[in-house]
Formats: C-alpha cells, sequence, structure tokens
C-alpha cells in the first residue's frame, strides 16, 4: 500500500508505475515487439546506472559489471555452444558406423577410431581391423556373399528407422519446437516477434539429442542449421541470467544475433563467416557493439571446438583440403555454369519444397509426422545402401568430393591409369586417363545426385531437427566433381585444343576436379539460400582455399543472379511467407503509389476505432473496451468529440494496471475515473477513488499524416522497427497502420493472399 496526498476530497492516488510490479514490459506470445520502446527503455536504464555510479564506489562496481556483462554472455554462449558442438560430431561419428558395425575392443570407438588404435592395421587396408567387425561377421561369422550382405543391409534399415522413430518421438513428446532447421524463425524473432518456447531449455536439449539422431540415421540433411537454433537456445538461456537482458527484448536480440554467430562458426569452423552470416542472412538490427560481440562469440566457439577435436585431424571441420595447383581463366567459364546449375537447382527445390510443405499443411498429411518421417527413412535407406556414396554419411561424402587425388589415396574417384615410368613428387601428380573405377564412380555419382535432389525435397520441414546446408553442399559437390572430371579428361585427351594450348602441356598437372566440386558446393548452397558474401568467407574457411576466391565469388554472385530471375526469395524467406509470420524483410521493395489513407484503419464501412479519453471513462468501460476488443494497444484522445491525439496505451499494461490497482489501493471500484493527465478531473465530493495511469502512457506514439506515401511508411517500419504508426490529419485523430496491415499491404499489391499473414 502506497500513501499519497489527498486531493479533492477523493483519498489516496497513486500512479502504479511509479514502483514497477511483474509483467510490466513484456509481451504477449506471437506479438511483435516495439524497437523504439526497448530503444528508450534501455537509454533509461543506461542513464540511472550512470548516475547512481557516482554516488558509492559499490554503485561504481556494479555500473562496471554492468558493462561487462555483454562480454560475460558472449564468453559463456561460445563456451557451451563449442562443446555442444564437438559432442554432437563426436556422437554422430559413432552412431553413423554404429549401423554398419561395432569395435569390439571399445563399442564407443567409431570405425576410423577402432583401426586407428589397432595394431594390426596396414596403411593399405587402413579401413580393416580385426577389432572393428561388421555385423554379419558378429552375427553369423560372414563377411562376404549374398547372406552377409542381406543382413547388413536389413541390420542398416533398422538403425535408420529406430534412430529416426526416436527422434520424432521425442519432438513430438518434449519439444514442438525442435523440429526443423530453425532459421526462418531465427529470423523472425530477430526481427522482434516473440515465439515463448522456441528457445527453452526443453528445446535445447531435445534439438541437441535429436540431431544427432537424425543425422546418424542417413536422412539427407545436416546438422549446420540447427546449430545456429541450438547456440540461439544457449543465448537466451545465458541472456536470462542477466537482468540487462532478460527486462530488454531489444537488447535479448542483440545476445541472440551474436549467438547465431556462434553457431555458424562451430557448425563450419568459419568463424568470420558466422559474423558475416549473421549480419547478411539473420540479423534484422545488427549495431557496430554486436559485430565485436559476435566476433569474440564466434572466437570463443571455434577455440572450444578445436580444443575438443572431434576429428582427430587438428582441423575445425571435416572438409579441410589443399590443392596444389593454380586455376586457370578458361576454367572460369566452367566454374559459371557450375554457377548456373546452382541458380536452377535452388529455384526447383524451393518450388518443390514450399509445394510439399503447404501440401502438408492443408491435407491430412500433416496429422501424420511421426508415420511420415518412417516412411522418408525407410526410403532413404533402402535406395541409399546399395551405393557407396549415399551409404556413407554426407559430411564424408563431401569430405571426399572436395579431395585432390595424391598418391596416397584409395578412393574409386582416384582410379587412374598411372604411368609406370612416372618420377615426379607426389603432390605434382600430372593429369592422367580416367581407369575403370573413375567411370564406376561417375555413374554412382549420377545416380547419387538424381536421388539426393528428389530425397531432400521431401525431407526438409518435416518434424525432425533438419539442416539444408549440407544436402545443398553434397547436390553441387557431386555435380561439380562430375563436371571436374570432364574438364580433366578433356584436357588430357585434347591438350592441343586452343582453349588447353596455353596452359596445358602434355605431362602437366592442369586441372583439380576437387575444386569444381567445392565451386559447386557454394552455387548450389548460394541459390537455395541466396548467400553471396558470407558464403564466399565459409568456403574458403571450410576448406583452407584461399587462392580459390575469385571462382567461388564468380559461382556463388551467378547462381544468386540465376535463382532471382526466377524469384526473389530464398529458403527461409518461403518458410516464414508460408508459415504466415510478420517479418518484414528488409531487402524487399516497395514501389507502388498507394498512400496511408488507404491502408489504414478503419476503412470506410467499417466501425469507428477503439480509443480511450484522457479522463472521463471509469474502470468498468475500460474493462468492457479490452473483453470485447483483440487490440494490442488503444490511442489515447482528448474526448471522443475532438479526438486531438494524446497518445497510446497497450492493452497489456492496462490489463496489468488495473488488476493491480485493486489489488493494492484501497477504493479502486468498477466506477472509478480512469485518467491518463498529470492532474486529476473535477470530481463530485462523494465519488470514488480515481485511477492514475499517466506512467503507462507513450505521450510520443509514433504518426504520420493521411496522404503520407506508403512507400515511405514501409520504409519507417523497416527502419524503426514499429508495432504500430498512427494516421492524423493537423493533430486529429483519423486511423492506425499495424505491421500486420501493411504486410497484408505488401502482400495484396504483389497479388498473393493477405491472409497469409496470420500473426500479431
Amino acid at each position: 500500500m502506497v500513501n499519497a496526498g489527498e486531493m479533492n476530497g477523493s483519498g489516496n492516488l497513486m500512479d502504479f508505475l511509479d514502483e514497477p510490479f511483474p509483467d510490466v514490459g513484456t509481451y504477449e506470445d506471437f506479438h511483435t515487439i516495439d524497437w523504439l520502446r526497448e530503444k528508450s527503455r534501455d537509454t533509461d536504464r543506461h542513464r540511472k546506472i550512470t548516475s547512481k555510479s557516482k554516488e558509492s564506489i559499490w554503485e561504481f562496481i556494479k555500473s562496471l559489471l554492468d558493462a561487462w556483462s555483454g562480454w560475460v554472455v558472449m564468453l559463456l554462449i561460445g563456451l557451451l555452444a563449442g562443446t555442444l558442438a564437438g559432442v554432437i560430431d563426436l556422437a554422430v561419428d559413432w552412431m553413423t558406423d554404429l549401423k554398419e558395425g561395432v569395435c569390439l575392443s571399445a563399442f564407443w570407438y567409431s570405425h576410423e577410431q577402432c583401426c586407428w588404435t589397432s595394431n594390426e592395421t596396414t596403411f593399405d587396408d587402413r579401413d580393416k581391423c580385426p577389432q572393428w567387425q561388421k555385423w554379419s561377421e558378429l552375427l553369423v561369422n560372414q563377411s562376404e556373399g549374398a547372406s552377409a550382405y542381406i543382413l547388413n543391409y536389413f541390420l542398416y534399415i533398422m538403425w535408420a528407422l529406430c534412430f529416426a522413430f526416436l527422434a520424432v518421438s521425442l519432438v513430438r513428446v518434449f519439444a514442438p519446437y525442435a523440429c526443423g532447421s530453425g532459421i526462418p524463425e531465427i529470423k523472425t524473432i530477430l526481427s522482434g516477434f516473440i515465439i515463448r518456447g522456441y528457445l527453452g531449455k526443453w528445446t535445447l536439449l531435445i534439438k541437441t539429442v535429436t540431431l544427432v539422431l537424425v543425422v546418424s540415421s542417413g536422412l539427407s540433411l545436416g546438422k549446420e542449421g540447427p546449430l545456429v537454433h541450438v547456440a540461439c537456445c544457449c543465448g537466451n538461456f545465458f541472456s536470462s541470467l542477466f537482468s540487462k537482458y532478460s527486462k530488454n527484448e531489444g537488447k535479448r536480440r542483440e545476445v541472440l544475433s551474436a549467438a547465431a554467430a556462434a553457431g555458424v562458426s562451430v557448425a563450419f569452423g568459419a568463424p568470420i563467416g558466422g559474423v558475416l552470416f549473421s549480419l547478411e542472412e539473420v540479423s534484422y538490427y545488427f549495431p557496430l557493439k554486436t559485430l565485436w560481440r559476435s566476433f569474440f562469440a564466434a572466437l570463443v566457439a571455434a577455440f572450444t571446438l578445436r580444443s575438443i577435436n572431434p576429428f582427430g585431424n587438428s582441423r575445425l571441420v571435416l572438409f579441410y583440403v589443399e590443392y596444389h595447383t593454380p586455376w586457370y581463366m578458361a576454367e572460369l567459364f566452367p566454374f559459371i555454369l557450375l554457377g548456373v546449375f546452382g541458380g536452377l537447382w535452388g529455384t526447383l527445390f524451393i518450388r518443390c519444397n514450399i509445394a510439399w510443405c503447404r501440401r502438408r499443411k492443408t491435407t491430412r498429411l500433416g496429422k501424420y509426422p511421426v508415420l511420415e518421417v518412417i516412411a522418408i527413412t525407410a526410403i532413404t535407406a533402402i535406395i541409399a545402401y546399395p551405393n557407396p556414396y549415399t551409404r556413407r554419411s554426407t559430411s564424408e561424402l563431401i569430405s571426399e568430393l572436395f579431395n585432390d587425388c595424391g598418391a596416397l589415396e584409395s578412393s574409386q574417384l582416384c582410379d587412374y591409369i598411372n604411368d609406370p615410368n612416372m618420377t615426379r613428387p607426389v603432390d605434382d601428380i600430372p593429369d592422367r586417363p580416367a581407369g575403370p573405377g573413375v567411370y564406376t564412380a561417375m555413374w554412382q555419382l549420377a545416380l547419387a545426385l538424381v536421388f539426393k535432389i528428389v530425397i531432400t525435397i521431401f525431407t526438409f520441414g518435416m518434424k525432425i531437427p533438419s539442416g539444408l546446408f549440407i544436402p545443398s553442399m553434397a547436390v553441387g559437390a557431386m555435380a561439380g566433381r562430375m563436371v571436374g572430371i570432364g574438364v580433366e579428361q578433356l584436357a588430357y585427351h585434347h591438350h592441343d585444343w586452343i582453349i588447353f594450348r596455353n596452359w596445358c602441356r602434355p605431362g602437366a598437372d592442369c586441372v583439380t576436379p576437387g575444386l569444381y566440386a567445392m565451386v559447386g558446393a557454394a552455387a548450389c548452397l548460394g541459390g537455395v539460400t541466396r548467400m553471396t558474401v558470407s558464403l564466399v568467407v565459409i568456403m574458403f574457411e571450410l576448406t583452407g582455399g584461399l587462392e580459390y576466391i575469385v571462382p567461388l565469388m564468380a559461382a556463388a554472385v551467378t547462381s544468386k543472379w540465376v535463382a532471382d530471375a526466377f524469384g526473389k526469395e530464398g529458403i527461409y524467406e518461403a518458410h516464414i511467407h508460408l508459415n504466415g509470420y510478420p517479418f518484414l524483410d528488409v531487402k524487399d521493395e516497395f514501389t507502388h503509389r498507394t498512400l496511408a489513407t488507404d491502408v489504414m484503419r478503419p476503412r470506410r464501412g467499417e466501425a469507428p476505432l477503439s480509443v480511450l479519453t484522457q479522463d472521463s471513462m471509469t474502470v468498468e468501460d475500460v474493462e468492457t473496451l479490452i473483453k470485447e476488443t483483440d487490440y494490442n494497444g488503444f490511442p489515447v484522445v482528448v474526448s471522443k468529440d475532438s479526438e486531438r491525439l494524446i497518445g497510446f496505451a497497450q492493452r497489456r499494461e492496462l490489463i496489468l494496471a488495473i488488476k493491480n490497482a485493486r489489488q493494492r489501493q484501497d477504493g479502486v471500484v468498477s466506477n472509478s475515473i480512469v485518467y491518463f493527465t498529470e492532474d486529476p478531473p473535477e470530481l463530485p465530493p462523494n465519488s470514488p477513488h480515481p485511477l492514475k495511469l499517466r506512467r503507462i502512457l507513450n505521450l510520443s506514439p509514433f504518426t504520420v499524416t493521411d496522404h503520407t506515401p506508403m512507400e515511405t511508411v514501409v520504409d519507417i517500419f523497416r527502419k524503426l522497427g514499429l508495432r504500430q504508426c498512427l494516421v492524423t490529419r493537423s493533430g486529429r485523430l483519423l486511423g492506425i497502420i499495424t505491421k500486420k496491415d501493411v504486410l497484408r499491404h505488401m502482400a495484396q499489391m504483389a497479388n498473393q493472399d493477405p491472409e497469409s499473414i496470420m500473426f500479431n
């Protein structure tokens, strides 16, 4: 109970936000935050801390702790994200090999670890050792023959189904938000949307566990996208420990932007690429301070992963390669062709995947997520096992496709016919004619490419964690390797052609097929996601191929141009629109000549705008208005007659203020007058206590005139992150434009369904 002076004979007057009470300033689920308001609140908080720091040593220390809290949060995010990524990598490695066999000396060893620790392994047969046994050897003591193959085939499918069923069951029961890639939702959350529980502790735990299961099951998906979601869950958890971030949704989003950078840093071992990915692809508001902190979080995450060393090669990634041949200008033509392929594949994938996901949402198919996952896993495992390039994990496949053929490579892709008189250094093997193994590998790669293209369309978007980076890179790497081998053989057999004559002499090492695979991977990933700068940086950090930046840039730009010719949306934006999230993309252009008066509500023929008056409504009137409408807030005017604008009051804060007033202040009843002015209105002597709610009133709501072009209004909403904007003429309130109204108007102008924007 707080006492204030008596006034007009009307008991204790009180402004309820003089003492803050819980939940003021918070937002409801599936609503958009007000960026300007959050910024203003943080400025007030900072000003208060700065003025207090001069009062005593203790307050000064508290101000220092507040200043350092951001860096502490970044350190904790980096440590946890790096640790989780390392654990996921190790677990995936072991469980992928578990589908084919087991290590007798230590069952927790993967195939590679098992044979490297064995004393009976030779270099030529480094994949074979007595300690590692396939399931057929263990169960029926046979390693060759039809019965052994069938048993291994059957157990491969059973393990895959077991992992997939366990994953989809955990997601359904414990954390429905743990499904999918997570990047479309992260983009929406960073733009100011609230999805409670999406970055919660249960989501973090279940997504980490199920990510291991689904990648190990052999489905055509990757762990890289979901790792961004995992890192953002870590960011959300640590930001809730510091009031600076937990009580301010705008500041929390700065932490989440940095966490996204840490996620990509550990997913690809690319700290700089992670920062650029966060800046280019997911972040909505990215001040310079966030750039530094993102860099620090990505650095700590990469350092932690390097300390764990999950791949045992002292590298952050599986794909690290070293090429020994430069690229030549004539090769830009096939690189650009790969860019065209990447753009076309990106367009095909987005259209087919969105059509399939829409069908899943609108038909009975969506009611059986477990059955869908089991069916796709069974089809994937049955078709994948016979082909060695689809049987292995996608990361290992990409690693093999990127590799240069050295003298010690035992892969089919390196089965060239050697010249017996060759006495060249190991690292500089000249181009050679392809042997039978290369031709077999080409057929298998062509079949694997078709299979990957088709199955990925149906896999992405199921109710399990599913990333798109690795499958897209695999499609591009397979296409690129085949093109690379084709160019290599053409150069070998026709070195006298004019295009080869200048740079490819007989006996020289001219063409590196692994480089084509790398360029193809970048092109396909760019075609699907529409990334450019961050993609090129991620690719060269991923592979260590710094001198191949120009081919990568050429392929990335070409793939973006080709894909943009068919539609501007990347896969993540397409999924945001499919789900109806209120995401106002900075990249979208609005060029239509409409005015604010065309979009504002109420429109002609609609009921008048619901407003509050500054000093003539009772508590009961306000409560009735709240009950009968579902608006997020109400403009406050001088009176119903004049409609001169005073400010804007949020619905949630009105409810909380009235509820608290009834509990904590005597004399507040249903017919108490609510006033938003500094001084109470003149009241009859025996009237009940009035209720002052000026402190919850936004006295400077953003306003535009009715003749403001919508192009300007859209720009204002984008750049200031507005939730709503009031339309006035000469200070008189005419209507309101919300973010949803803007998005629906943009959809209408683009001949799309405006009702697809579902949330506030």
